[in-house]
């Protein structure tokens, strides 16, 4: 690197830590904390955001800028490159409002065909390509689809928070693991240990034609010991391995939800590629006659309260008749109903077809009798009918 690079380096580093507006330095404040206001990221001390913007919006300081900036709007830098922080904010603004999910798109190819409309309108944002269009139709989309963007949102919440929520409990099991593996090395060590002063002292005790074979015992015991303890371990990874296949399964199983339709405006962003929604059916309203129209809705008689009888103003004085829950109005409807059961059918007509059915019938000759006629006119001569009765013939 030439002097020259040194020298503009060390400017635009001595530029960083002095404030625009009043001028300190961090050499002076040691202190001085600089924050940036995503409106227009200029960058100014923080005793100047207080002394400047704690009575309300008010332009901003830095010459030739001009727009009103808040107090609660600046925050600290994250990057050392003003123009990372700004395509940062960018792209977490756009993609707040575009927050389609891949479950939404009908292939693999709209899917990305909707990233890269995404990557190209954060490109425009950043690089000041058509801004005052594309944050037009950014407005028009998130008022279109409110309800979609909160909804997708609220998923992707629930599932940043299962995500941390399992790093969480996947961490403390780990920590058991080790803790428990720690465990068993001890207590096999000391297991091991025990077994070999237990051997040492009965090889003190005993004899010397003891001696082998009290080593070949006790050889024989450690093995036992060991072969227990991997099998417990197996076993103890087994349904370790069962618990988390099965934890796996149930954290893959997602809620597919149908998307809204989108609005047809021609200077709206448009989407491509996206799934119809599904229109659930209304349910029908619950019927007990199944379609029958009910007793009472017929049609072809009216029912009258009363009809002039005798006989039934005799009953409607009896008391000992109507004690018991009778009543005349279903004698009457039962009545009618019977008197117009045979509504629409003809006797004479049915009769007549029956007979002229009758009549086909006996003047149609049978199967029988035609194959037989068939048969004596097409016989051969020597040979005799299938329909005579001469035998010797």
């Amino acid at each position: 690197m030439s002097s020259a690079d040194d020298i503009q380096l060390r400017n635009r580093n001595d530029d960083d830590e002095v404030c625009p507006v009043c001028k300190a330095t961090r050499y002076l404040t040691v202190n001085m904390l600089f924050l940036i206001n995503p409106e227009c990221y200029h960058k100014m001390c923080e005793a100047c955001v207080d002394r400047i913007f704690s009575a309300g919006p008010t332009p901003c300081p830095i010459p030739g800028c001009g727009k009103t900036l808040r107090k609660n709007r600046f925050r600290k830098q994250t990057f050392e490159d003003i123009s990372v922080e700004r395509e940062v904010d960018i792209r977490k603004r756009v993609m707040g409002i575009l927050n389609r999910r891949e479950d939404e798109f009908e292939s693999k190819r709209a899917w990305d065909d909707f990233l890269e409309d995404r990557e190209e309108i954060i490109a425009n944002l950043v690089c000041g390509t058509d801004v005052e269009k594309t944050e037009k139709q950014l407005a028009q989309y998130a008022e279109a689809n409110a309800d979609i963007i909160r909804r997708n949102e609220a998923l992707e919440n629930n599932e940043s928070a299962t995500f941390a929520e399992r790093q969480i409990i996947e961490k403390e099991q780990a920590r058991l693991r080790r803790e428990a593996t720690r465990k068993d090395y001890e207590d096999e060590k000391m297991a091991m240990a025990s077994s070999r002063e237990d051997l040492v002292s009965r090889l003190a005790a005993g004899s010397a034609e003891e001696a082998d074979s009290i080593a070949k015992e006790g050889q024989r015991s450690m093995l036992k010991k060991s072969s227990a303890r991997r099998s417990e371990k197996e076993r103890l990874r087994e349904k370790q391995a069962a618990l988390r296949g099965e934890r796996a399964s149930l954290s893959s199983a997602t809620t597919t939800t149908a998307p809204e339709s989108q609005s047809d405006a021609t200077d709206m962003l448009q989407i491509r590629g996206l799934r119809k929604p599904k229109i659930p059916e209304q349910p029908k309203k619950y019927d007990p006659y199944a379609g029958y129209r009910h007793i009472e809705q017929r049609d072809y008689f009216t029912l009258q309260d009363h009809y002039s009888s005798k006989h039934l103003e005799r009953l409607q004085k009896d008391p000992k008749a109507s004690i018991g829950g009778y009543e005349l109005k279903d004698y009457y409807m039962r009545t009618l109903v019977e008197a117009f059961a045979g509504l629409g059918c003809f006797v004479d007509e049915e009769v007549s077809s029956d007979n002229a059915t009758a009549l086909t019938a006996m003047m149609k000759p049978s199967a029988t009798a035609l194959a037989a006629a068939a048969a004596s006119t097409n016989s051969p001569a020597g040979l005799t009918p299938l329909g005579s009765d001469d035998t010797f013939a």
